[in-house]
């Protein structure tokens, strides 16, 4: 009996964003490094400049997020890091469902030159389904705890949200890899575009998922 992937895929990247979320939220610096954080901290509060080439998006973005400090100084460093928790959750799940559409991929052809008109149509057996989720749940959950990602969700730097822009970029890449066969698919094109210029804003590190998404 196939079990229903869609609905299940759906909800396990959301969980995983959930546990992240709420992994990155306990052990987030209380106040900052010292390092570029103070200073992103502060002009995200204010609405200051940065150094080059500078950070608009991130500071607008931060500047949303430091009103819930309600004028208290003394936790904009704790809002602006919770910012950098919530944005590296979402990057776990746009992450699960990433590894499960390339996982998902195997099960289309079976035979070396077959051609699967809208392959993704396609429904997958229990195992198929366990071995493409476990794919995504191992997957996430290795860069969820990798040293590197976790230090940047738990600080109030660019690099979390940047992390973000990344892991959505290559998500739709692979949502218009999905519906490229339908008749309104281009949508794909015109976001991914509205996103590549909107990750410069944060950091130019987001622009490297650029050759993957054209080469999808």
């Amino acid at each position: 009996m196939n079990i229903p992937f869609k609905k299940w895929n759906t909800y396990l990247g959301i969980a995983l964003f959930a546990l992240a979320s709420l992994v990155y939220l306990l052990t987030m610096e209380r106040h900052l490094s010292f390092w570029d954080c103070g200073e992103y901290i502060v002009s995200s509060a204010k609405l200051g400049v940065t150094h080059a080439p500078g950070a608009a998006l991130f500071q607008i973005i931060g500047a949303v997020w430091a009103s819930l400090a309600f004028g208290d100084g003394t936790n904009y460093a704790l809002a602006i890091n919770s910012m950098s928790a919530i944005s590296s959750g979402l990057t776990i799940m746009f992450l699960f469902w990433t590894i499960t559409h390339f996982a998902r991929r195997m099960f289309f052809v079976t035979k070396p030159n077959e051609f699967v008109e809208n392959a993704f149509e396609f429904s997958l057996s229990k195992s198929q389904s366990i071995i493409t989720l476990g794919s995504g749940l191992v997957g996430a959950a290795v860069f969820m705890f990798s040293d590197s990602f976790w230090f940047s969700a738990a600080e109030g730097e660019v690099y979390a949200m940047a992390s973000l822009f990344t892991a959505v970029l290559i998500w739709m890449g692979c949502k218009w890899e999905e519906e490229k066969d339908e008749r309104r698919a281009n949508k794909w094109f015109l976001l991914i575009s509205l996103f590549i210029g909107l990750s410069t804003a944060v950091h130019l590190m987001a622009i490297l998922a650029v050759p993957a998404v054209c080469y999808m």
